[in-house]
């Protein structure tokens, strides 16, 4: 049976340029795609979090490089808690799947492992 699932990721950048947003961003997105055998068509909506340090470019804009020119999608700023991790882009997507909610498998890469271990392999 096919449901709507949350599947969370995140990733860091090295620097605020449209190039480390967009590498990031894509290779965000194609881990999660391929860890939970998803296909575009799949993908209701995705939201986008960045972290305050990083405003040069919209995720958004590279995911629609990746054929989500259908997805609706939305970025917003990561509420600044004091000594949270920096130059984080976040996203929650929403997706038709017929994966249980414990075998979906959230993507943490780089840094943002620390954002929760016990999700990590």
């Amino acid at each position: 049976m096919t449901r709507v699932r949350g599947i969370r990721g995140a990733i860091t950048i090295q620097e605020n340029n449209a190039e480390h947003i967009r590498e990031g961003t894509q290779e965000l997105l194609q881990e999660m795609i391929k860890r939970n055998s998803l296909a575009t068509t799949d993908i209701i909506s995705a939201i986008f979090t960045l972290t305050k340090d990083i405003d040069a470019a919209f995720p958004a804009t590279f995911a629609r490089q990746l054929g989500w020119d259908r997805v609706p999608m939305i970025c917003l700023n990561e509420v600044p808690v004091p000594g949270s991790l920096p130059m984080c882009i976040r996203v929650l997507l929403h997706v038709e799947s017929a994966l249980t909610q414990e075998e979906i498998q959230p993507v943490y890469l780089r840094d943002a492992v620390n954002l929760r271990r016990d999700l990590v392999e």
